[in-house]
């Protein structure tokens, strides 16, 4: 179609691999966003709290993922800033739940935080091999990639502080793991604001 701009709908028409890669990690997602958010209580740790809200926000990241999908250029880019200030937000909460549960002097059950961790590590590795093939695209499936590759880090770190709060018999992994969570939170919303910011002014 001639006479394209940011505004047309040219070269939009979504990849139904790709739309049917989002609805697996949306459902996926929201799942084990119950699954952690249920355990973190149980186990009082705030790295599994951290990742299931990390959960959530990556089902809503992918809802609106398949939102923008056909929508034009412009659009997506806008959609994708906003999901990297949600990301920076995110590690935002991360700090302050992390400087509470310090005060607090809470020791979290570290049995519960490895079981939950090695599943959820299972689903966040399938979900990033969906979408591995899309994450040279544009500033949205970019966001969308650094969020399931994120998450899966994420499991490794609790994995970790579990292990740490099991050998010391003390809270301070898991809150060692949280600050790396939300400081990867940081990194990656930077990156992707900076990136739709560059396609915005383009």
């Amino acid at each position: 179609m001639s006479g394209c701009d940011c505004d047309s709908v040219c070269d939009t028409a979504p990849d139904p691999r790709y739309r049917r890669a989002l609805w697996i990690a949306l459902v996926l997602n929201a799942l084990m966003f119950g699954v952690e958010l249920s355990a973190s209580f149980a186990a009082q740790s705030v790295s599994l709290l951290a990742d299931a809200v990390d959960f959530l926000g990556d089902a809503g990241n992918y809802s609106v993922a398949l939102f923008v999908l056909g929508m034009a250029p412009l659009w997506r880019s806008r959609t994708a800033l906003w999901k990297g200030w949600l990301m920076v937000g995110y590690g935002v909460f991360v700090l302050g739940k992390s400087a509470w549960q310090w005060s607090a002097g809470v020791v979290p059950e570290p049995a519960i935080m490895g079981w939950v961790s090695l599943l959820a590590l299972a689903v966040n590795v399938g979900v990033a091999a969906l979408l591995y093939a899309h994450r040279q695209g544009d500033a949205q499936a970019r966001s969308v990639w650094l969020c399931s590759r994120n998450d899966a880090l994420g499991n490794l770190a609790v994995l970790g502080a579990a292990a740490g709060v099991w050998a010391t018999a003390h809270g301070w992994p898991d809150i060692a793991v949280a600050l790396v969570l939300a400081g990867l939170a940081l990194s990656s919303g930077s990156s992707v604001i900076r990136h739709a910011q560059r396609e915005l002014r383009a």
